[in-house]
């Protein structure tokens, strides 16, 4: 790993943005740019992926916790989204289209207990990104992602798969998911443990605890 990534948090809370024009109307979140390109931006290197070894677990506060091998995984029924993605470092991406598994089968499948709340995404080298139930319940185009434009993700971006919750900051959409632990109480995940909010609505600007 090449950069401390407290130094990469404090370069972004000194980022003094330009005013941007915002040409599809009220559809740019504030202090953000629109881009066509799609910037990939991660700490580490890109995780080597094994279909052979690789599985996905649920666990945590539920009553019934799931382990998958990738083969078992692609056989679920999918659906595809298009939606809008912000990165907390500013850059926006108009129409985005992704298909996976909707968050729905996890919810019907892992049936959560009342008393969890939060869920932490866990991924390869150890890396955690926290979100509300609430969040993950909000917006029906969150799922497990495996497919951008058609075709199945590219390493950068996170394959062989993704948490996409594209009404959040894009960090909480998790590169390189293994994993969702259900939680009665929210913590911290690697990059809120470096100042980045809690929460991560772009709307309201929530970039930093």
């Amino acid at each position: 790993m090449s950069f401390d990534p407290l130094e990469k948090v404090n370069r972004l809370r000194r980022a003094n943005p330009k005013r941007v024009f915002d040409p599809k109307g009220g559809r740019l979140p504030p202090g953000q740019y629109l881009t066509e390109k799609f910037p990939v931006l991660h700490y580490g290197s890109v995780p080597k992926f094994d279909p052979k070894t690789w599985d996905f677990k649920v666990w945590g506060l539920v009553e019934n916790p799931i382990r998958l091998s990738w083969d078992e995984f692609t056989k679920l029924t999918t659906t595809t989204t298009t939606v809008d993605i912000n990165c907390v470092t500013r850059w926006s991406k108009f129409d985005t289209m992704w298909e996976g598994v909707p968050w729905t089968w996890v919810m019907e499948n892992a049936k959560p207990k009342p008393a969890s709340k939060f869920a932490m995404a866990h991924c390869e080298y150890g890396f955690t990104a926290n979100i509300p139930l609430d969040d993950l319940l909000a917006d029906e185009a969150t799922m497990l992602a495996y497919k951008f434009d058609g075709k199945p993700l590219e390493p950068d971006h996170g394959y062989p798969m993704r948490l996409l919750v594209p009404h959040l900051y894009f960090w909480k959409s998790a590169k390189w998911l293994r994993g969702i632990e259900f939680m009665p109480q929210d913590r911290p995940g690697f990059w809120e443990g470096y100042g980045y909010h809690m929460h991560g609505d772009p709307w309201t600007e929530e970039r930093f605890s």
